[in-house]
């Protein structure tokens, strides 16, 4: 198993196209939100919007559309309140589109409308992000989705945080020591197929080749431990995906250090005890500049 520093700094941002449009830049595509966990939604689009995409979409029901729509007006709303031959017409759809794919936050994992998107994206999405209610509903059907999972031809990328790994990779609910972790994590990307991001204190992203890479937790930050804050990460891995799709682990290294850097400028202008997950993206343009210079 391979160990390495996430870089500090990413080429492939650098040298962004002056005369592309909007499809040049690829579509993100939220599948999030549910009628009481509306921010979820929010706070992945709005992400995404400042990853530097050309487009963002959301597809959920009515209530989260409402609150995309007062907080977000560049995201395309897509209400997803139809058949299931409609919604998997629709998904279709976004699936043939050039971009890149965020399903499960805010989402219960028994929400049906998660059920078919996540059985209709693991077979025909190219770029894929799995997050929240997605991870859990994987879970509870490990057989029958970690076979998708492997069949695919482009790698999904997994976001679970402590609690979620445990579940996927049926470890103790309280997690292990950073050697098991890192083995656990390895081994995991490596039989399903899959780049996976563990979220803690000290960020990893583990290729489907079982190399680890780690932040190193220079960034390390408890105004982060809150609830929404992986929702803005997987909005920024699914923004930079529907752009750079094809280095997935150099998307995920970059979103990991980001997101970390961004977190410690929000606490230090609001402190970790008051910041809160909508702060990060605010800090996305410095963090962006950091990276890239």
């Amino acid at each position: 198993m391979a160990e390495a520093r996430i870089p500090d700094r990413f080429d492939f941002l650098a040298g962004r196209d002056d005369k592309g449009h909007k499809n040049t830049f690829g579509t993100a595509t939220i599948i999030a939100g549910s009628e009481y966990m509306t921010g979820a939604a929010v706070l992945a689009a709005g992400s995404a919007l400042r990853s530097g995409c050309g487009l963002v979409r959301v597809f959920s029901e009515e209530k989260t559309l409402d609150a995309v729509r007062a907080n977000l007006p560049c995201a395309l709303l897509s209400p997803r309140d139809g058949s299931e031959a409609e919604t998997v017409r629709m998904l279709n759809g976004f699936f043939g589109t050039k971009g890149a794919v965020l399903i499960g936050p805010g989402m219960p994992p028994d929400d049906p409308y998660l059920k078919i998107a996540l059985d209709q994206a693991l077979r025909y999405a190219d770029n894929l992000v799995l997050d929240a209610g997605a991870l859990t509903a994987m879970a509870r059907n490990k057989t029958y989705y970690y076979g998708l999972l492997r069949d695919r031809k482009t790698p999904a990328v997994l976001t679970p945080h402590v609690g979620e790994f445990a579940r996927l990779a049926g470890l103790p609910k309280d997690g292990a020591d950073d050697a098991e972790t890192d083995k656990a994590v390895s081994e995991f990307a490596i039989s399903n197929n899959c780049i996976l991001i563990y979220k803690n204190s000290n960020p990893r992203v583990a290729s489907k080749d079982g190399s680890i890479y780690y932040s190193g937790g220079e960034f390390a930050n408890s105004g982060l431990a809150k609830g929404g804050s992986g929702d803005v990460l997987a909005g920024l891995v699914t923004g930079l995906l529907a752009q750079f799709g094809q280095i997935p682990d150099k998307v995920c290294q970059a979103s990991v250090r980001i997101h970390s850097l961004a977190g410690r400028l929000a606490a230090g202008k609001y402190g970790e005890y008051a910041m809160i997950p909508s702060d990060i993206a605010e800090f996305f343009p410095e963090a962006f500049r950091q990276v890239i210079g």
